[in-house]
Order: structure tokens, then sequence, then C-alpha cells
């Protein structure tokens, strides 16, 4: 498909939204955090590049995890590390930094309504219920599930041998699954009770003419330059 391929920092919402882990959220909450964010800010959310997914959860109890910091503060948001130990060698925030903003959003369910927007707009975002799913290698989950504990992405629909699945984008990496997708049955996993949709107003890009050029160690980039 034609477009922009922009991948928004997942750790940038589990940092600063405050909606919800696995013991509880809402599908609709970060959409409703980013669009409060760009209207209060006028800065969206930022890219996976300047703030990666560091796959620690409240039951991470080894490694970095335990004693990272995960406030919501420009470091947070968006920074960058310098490469090179001749220029400081220092880990700084970026701001202001690329972004996406939304204009809009919703909840939806149901596989009609889902087949709709995913056909119209793209993909969307949807409760699962991941249990049955932990140890998934291939095929199509046709487990029933009993309840909604966590949130992947509904990219499209197929069918196979005369059953229709859903293809889902989970967030566990590409090791996982079928290289980091899951195909699943329709009416299976809860998938289709809890799920939401939300259209991009703004993106930073070179076509659109509002990329702030920072430099490899973001000093010039930095929220006390910015506010001097």
């Amino acid at each position: 498909a034609a477009g922009v391929d922009i991948n928004p920092s997942v750790q940038h919402i589990l940092n600063c939204q405050g909606g919800g882990t696995c013991y509880g959220g809402s599908v609709t909450g970060p959409y409703q955090w980013l669009y409060q964010l760009g209207t209060s800010t006028g800065m969206g959310i930022s890219y996976e590049t300047s703030m990666p997914y560091m796959a620690c959860s409240s039951d991470s109890t080894e490694g970095f995890c335990s004693a990272a910091d995960w406030t919501c503060t420009p470091f947070n948001t968006a920074r960058t590390c310098s490469t090179f130990t001749a220029y400081g060698g220092d880990c700084v925030e970026i701001t202001p930094y690329p972004n996406i903003m939304i204009s809009d959003y919703g909840s939806i369910s149901g596989q009609t309504a889902m087949q709709k927007e995913i056909y119209a707009r793209g993909p969307i975002s949807c409760g699962i219920d991941a249990e049955p799913i932990l140890n998934y290698t291939t095929g199509i989950a046709s487990d029933s599930g009993s309840s909604v504990d966590h949130v992947v992405s509904v990219v499209g629909w197929g069918e196979e041998a005369g059953a229709q699945y859903w293809i889902v984008r989970n967030s566990w990496g590409e090791y996982w699954g079928e290289m980091g997708y899951v195909r699943v049955a329709f009416g299976a996993l809860y998938l289709e009770n809890q799920c939401a949709w939300a259209t991009v107003d703004s993106f930073t890009a070179p076509e659109n003419g509002n990329q702030v050029h920072c430099y490899e160690g973001g000093e010039n980039c930095l929220l006390s330059v910015q506010d001097a």
C-alpha cells in the first residue's frame, strides 16, 4: 500500500499515558491521551527511534527493568545518546522531537465494523485474551478466550481452508509467532469486543517541511536551548 511508514513510540505511551497495564486499562486510553497531548502542547507521540520499546512491565524484576526510570519527563519522551566520547558521550532529551498527532478517535466492535474501518483507514487497536497465545508459534489461534488482558493491532483478515481469520500484529517481537504476527480466528480470543481507531492529523517528515534538524548528540535540541 502507498503511504509513509512511520513507527510511533510505544515506550512514550507507557512512560506518559498512565492509562493501564496488563492489570487494567482501556483500548481507547492511549488515543485519548494522544489527542489531549496534541491539543494542549501542539506535539504528539514521538517516533520509535527516539524512544525505543524497552519490553518491561510492572512484573519485571530482573536486569535493567527493575532499576529503570519510567517517569514522564522530556528525557523519557524522546532522547539521543552521543556515539563519540570526544563529544561527551551523554544521553540527552530532544525537544522538539519528530512526532505524530491525531485529529479524531473512537471505539468500534464486531466483525463488520472492524472490516469496514480497516479497509477504509487501516489498522485498528483491539483488546485480546493473550494467555492462550503466549506459546503460539504458527497457524490460526481459535481459543474462545475468557477476558481481555492485552492490546494488539489488527491489520487485515484472510481465509485458509475455509477458516476466516484476523491478521494481528503483536508487540512481543519478531522472535514470537509468525515474525511477530498471529492469525486469530473470527470470533476468537475476545478480539472483536473492544477496538479503537484514530485518524492521523500531522506527522514530522521532510516532505511536510516540519523537521527540526538536531545534531547527532542532540546538543542543539536540548530543552534548555529551546527555552533560552
